[in-house]
């Protein structure tokens, strides 16, 4: 039987539920990747990026827009067209950037990147926060 995480116990174990609480399992919290075996698909040229005001470019809708990553089209999120999971499914384009939080969507991965881990991401998240809110981003320890 397990025991409780404060145990004084040095045998003590915890149970799966207990754990997935401990590190916030609960609360909704995606860990992103910090390898991706995709960005050999990442665009040669991500220094000049469309503003995140940027309309989708298929319906005009101008929030929850998306960034492809290997042809720098601007798409809307799954909650509004779907028009970034179509231009993917057409084009086999799997990497985006969200212009509303600034994370970084591996299709193909099917999971969330840590754009200021992944050397590659880091100057287009950098720019990409630049352009949204008028200065540099955070320095973050890593």
């Amino acid at each position: 039987m397990a025991k409780n995480i404060g145990s004084s116990s040095s045998s003590s174990t915890s149970t799966l539920k207990e754990l997935e609480i401990m590190y916030g399992g609960d609360s909704g919290w995606v860990e992103p990747r910090t390898l991706c075996h995709h960005l050999n698909k990442l665009c040669s040229h991500l220094s000049h990026i469309p503003i995140p005001s940027s309309p989708c470019t298929r319906c005009d809708h101008t929030s929850e827009n998306w960034l492809c990553l290997c042809c720098k089209d601007v798409l809307c999120s799954r909650f509004v067209n779907k028009h970034m999971l179509e231009h993917y499914q057409e084009s086999d384009h799997c990497l985006a950037l969200s212009y509303s939080d600034l994370s970084v969507w591996c299709f193909s991965c099917d999971a969330y990147l840590d754009a200021q881990v992944i050397l590659q991401l880091r100057p287009v998240y950098e720019i990409a926060y630049l352009l949204k809110f008028g200065e540099a981003p955070p320095l973050r320890t890593i």
